[in-house]
This record gives C-alpha cells, sequence and structure tokens, in this order.
C-alpha cells in the first residue's frame, strides 16, 4: 500500500462547519476513520485548508462515502482533493 496525502482547500467553509462535521462523523461512529493516519485543519482566511496522510488511496475514497453526505448536509462546497503519493514522512517522535 502507498500511503497518500490529501490536501483540500475549501473556500467559504466555517469552523462552525468543520466542528460540525466532525461531531456529525462522532455520532455515526467514524470518529477514527479506517486507514486514517494524521489530520490538520486549518482556517486561512475565509478557506478551511485541511491535510491529511491516509493508509492508501482507497482508504481515502472509503471514507469519502462517508464524509461527502455530511458535508453536503451541512453546505459545504464540494471540492476536488488534491491526493499525492507520500515521499517522506516523519512523525518527531
Amino acid at each position: 500500500m502507498q500511503k497518500v496525502m490529501v490536501q483540500m482547500n475549501i473556500p467559504n467553509m466555517t469552523t462552525k462547519q468543520y466542528d460540525q462535521a466532525w461531531e456529525q462523523m462522532r455520532a455515526t461512529g467514524h470518529a477514527n476513520p479506517k486507514g486514517l493516519i494524521h489530520h490538520v485543519g486549518s482556517l486561512q482566511g475565509n478557506t478551511l485548508m485541511v491535510v491529511d496522510v491516509w493508509e492508501s488511496t482507497d482508504a481515502f475514497a472509503k471514507f469519502g462515502e462517508i464524509l461527502g453526505p455530511i458535508m453536503g448536509k451541512l453546505g459545504v462546497p464540494q471540492v476536488e482533493p488534491v491526493i499525492t503519493p507520500v515521499h517522506f514522512e516523519y512523525s518527531g517522535k
């Protein structure tokens, strides 16, 4: 399996919507998405930026089936993720 980095820049997504998405994932039993290694979310101006590391593209795609409807329900604009193979990983531990 090839680890991948997934980047999403979501214009006009608020931190409230971001928090609501996590609340919905927890409420539906998806607090720890299978295959997700690392996740960070940050607001830069009016754009919510997300960077994940996944075990594989397939793991991310399966999670998209869960996340997509949640984001749609919250009125978050759909964006195309940028998916690239991980070349190097360092955990700092």
